[in-house]
């Protein structure tokens, strides 16, 4: 419990990190969302009365602290804004996106931990085999390849070619191939990561003596083996979950998958500067999450981590 508390206090700094950079974004920016709405809409006198109006209405007229306080005493109420663009509420706007983000985060989790682990302790347990150079061929082929350039062909063979799935599904279907492209994207690296640490684990001196003692192969490596190597693995897991955030945004864009990277692209074509905010906001939020969570199975896993007090 004191390192599940740890744990959780050492990621508050981390999101104040988080907010400030957010805030400082939106500072950057030369202009906002309201002068950029209306450049080249009205006549000057027309425009300078609107924009003068608006930015009034969304407080652009204060002070950068007082936009930050105002800002953060927002959030600590669930408020993240309105868009200047179609004036709803930002949370309206990214609630359902975000769920539909999610789902295709965990489905392309699941595929990438299933076929990674699967072929990185095949690859370990037949080492030096032909099975060990297909396993490994295969990584690296997932590990050279962009995401965006291996959704493109999973288009060409799956829906065009072969036409098994549609390019622009409204049911379940449309989940499949922007999954299978994350989930065999990250999948590569998983493997790699647990044929090296299964190898290691595998030619250790606890195992040698199992082994000795008469111990099956099967039992050897699903009792002994593989949940030492799983500390490993859930770290590199841990880490991926902000590749596949990053990489959902931009598969969303190639399949047309209606979630939060797809959002924040129109977002910034939009110039809608309190989307595009949100969905950083939300996104760090999320990663930081996700992370103390790991952090708290490597204790699960390995309790000398815990008692270790790191």
């Amino acid at each position: 419990m004191a390192f599940v508390l740890r744990r959780l206090l050492s990621a508050v700094p981390v999101l104040l990190g988080i907010l400030l950079t957010t805030f400082l974004i939106k500072a950057a920016i030369p202009t906002d969302a309201v002068t950029a709405m209306f450049q080249g809409q009205m006549t000057d006198e027309d425009a300078s009365e609107a924009v003068a109006q608006l930015r009034a209405h969304y407080h652009l007229d204060e002070s950068w602290p007082r936009q930050f306080q105002r800002y953060v005493g927002q959030l600590l109420q669930g408020d993240l804004g309105e868009s200047v663009r179609t004036r709803e509420p930002v949370a309206d706007e990214i609630g359902w996106r975000y769920l539909n983000t999610i789902k295709l985060t965990a489905a392309a989790l699941v595929i990438a931990v299933v076929l990674g682990l699967g072929l990185g302790l095949l690859a370990a347990w037949k080492r030096d085999t032909w099975l060990d150079l297909t396993a490994t061929s295969i990584s690296l082929l997932g590990v050279s390849l962009p995401s965006f350039v291996f959704g493109l062909m999973m288009v060409l063979v799956f829906s065009i070619w072969l036409r098994w799935v549609p390019v622009l599904a409204q049911d379940w279907r449309a989940l499949i191939l922007p999954a299978l492209t994350l989930g065999l994207i990250e999948a590569a690296p998983l493997a790699r990561v647990a044929r090296s640490a299964m190898v290691d684990v595998l030619g250790s001196d606890f195992i040698r003596a199992a082994r000795a003692k008469g111990m099956s192969e099967w039992a050897l490596v699903t009792r002994h083996a593989l949940p030492n190597a799983l500390v490993a693995v859930v770290t590199l897991v841990g880490l991926q979950i902000g590749s596949l955030l990053g990489g959902a945004f931009i598969i969303e864009v190639v399949f047309g998958w209606p979630g939060i990277g797809e959002l924040a692209v129109q977002a910034i074509q939009w110039r809608d500067f309190a989307i595009t905010q949100a969905v950083i906001l939300v996104g760090a939020v999320t990663y930081v999450a996700v992370n103390v969570i790991v952090d708290c199975l490597y204790a699960v896993l390995d309790p000398r981590i815990e008692l270790n007090g790191s």
